[in-house]
């Protein structure tokens, strides 16, 4: 088939099977004149980023009863922002959400910019990002290059060269592939089909619309592609947290993170600092305060994208008095932890120390 051909079928394709996703304007709907919502485009997409549809739901309808507008989200207090993210991951997307909202509404009225080379200069929207919200908010024709487009592509022409370096030649795939009519429909056409038919393990090859021109169609290649260069092994690194409970309230004693840098602005209990030579003899040395520090049985293991870590847990019962000389930190209730802007990684400490 023509590049105009495999577009055509994979749209055909689409309008039957497309995701039924809570930020998509379903096609049949746009055929009649609905038109998506940069807004709710530009929030999925920046959510999306190394999470999955199935996590991302709850917090996207979270967010949007909460802020329904750009200009909600950029009057937003920034600790409520990261408390409705705590928990998604990669933290530093909260914080150039807020600062994106901001721009948006300070230095354009309230409204997306509709061209890639604009949205470019919004903080934390880069290239893909903007090549999704131009084409999927405003049909603009542009090269929406996911992982599922990568995986599609890649066997498609049969790319062989390993990631990252296949990128570009993925990406003119894409902008050849896709159509000056429907170029949003195209680009998450092209997502649903690897999400759903061309996946990682057993593609699903007898339902593709592209099989006849696959050119890895039902072959072993296929689960091979895209190839990916080798990772380098990741380092583990070590250090302690101090869970201070209030003995007579059962609150727990929290602080804020620097604003920048891992995790910036959200919450965590005291600790030590995390590194590869941290020696967990020594954690009673760096306790925050003088206490009847416990060590908890167990640690908390947990993977971020450069690194492990492993950390030692110590509680303590404790009073308020005792935790005054710590600047800026809180007792926060034992019913209200949920609310706080506690990361993943803070999760599992409090989980075990608190049983």
């Amino acid at each position: 088939m023509t590049n105009a051909s495999l577009s055509h079928s994979l749209l055909n394709w689409y309008d039957r099977h497309a995701r039924r996703l809570p930020w998509r304007v379903p096609p049949g709907n746009r055929k009649l004149g609905e038109v998506p919502d940069p807004y709710r485009i530009w929030l999925s997409e920046v959510m999306l980023q190394q999470t999955t549809v199935a996590a991302v739901k709850e917090y996207f309808e979270k967010f949007t009863k909460t802020w329904p507008c750009v200009e909600d989200l950029a009057a937003a207090d920034e600790e409520d922002v990261m408390k409705a993210w705590a928990g998604l991951g990669y933290y530093s997307r909260a914080r150039n959400l807020k600062k994106c909202a901001e721009t948006i509404a300070r230095e354009h009225a309230g409204r997306f910019p509709e061209d890639e080379d604009t949205l470019l200069t919004l903080p934390g929207v880069g290239p893909y990002t903007a090549a999704a919200i131009a084409t999927i908010a405003f049909d603009r024709h542009a090269a929406v290059v996911d992982g599922n487009v990568e995986r599609v592509l890649s066997r498609l022409r049969q790319i062989e060269t390993p990631l990252p370096a296949a990128k570009a030649e993925i990406k003119r795939e894409m902008a050849q592939l896709t159509p000056q009519e429907r170029p949003g429909d195209f680009a998450q056409a092209v997502m649903d089909l690897g999400a759903t038919i061309c996946t990682p393990k057993r593609p699903a090859c007898g339902l593709c619309p592209w099989m006849t021109d696959c050119r890895v169609q039902n072959s072993s290649l296929a689960e091979t592609l895209p190839r990916k260069a080798p990772k380098r092994e990741k380092p583990t690194r070590f250090g302690a947290a101090f869970v201070a409970v209030d003995g007579s309230s059962g609150a727990v004693l929290l602080r804020r993170r620097a604003p920048k840098g891992l995790l910036g602005g959200m919450t965590e209990v005291p600790g030590t600092v995390w590194s590869e030579t941290f020696d967990g003899a020594s954690a009673l040395d760096c306790a925050p305060f003088k206490e009847d520090w416990q060590v908890c049985t167990g640690e908390v293991k947990h993977t971020f994208t450069h690194f492990h870590l492993r950390l030692q847990v110590l509680r303590a019962n404790t009073s308020r008095d005792a935790a005054k000389s710590l600047d800026g930190a809180w007792w926060s209730p034992k019913n209200r932890l949920e609310d706080e802007a506690l990361p993943t990684v803070m999760r599992k400490v409090l989980a075990l120390a608190l049983g």
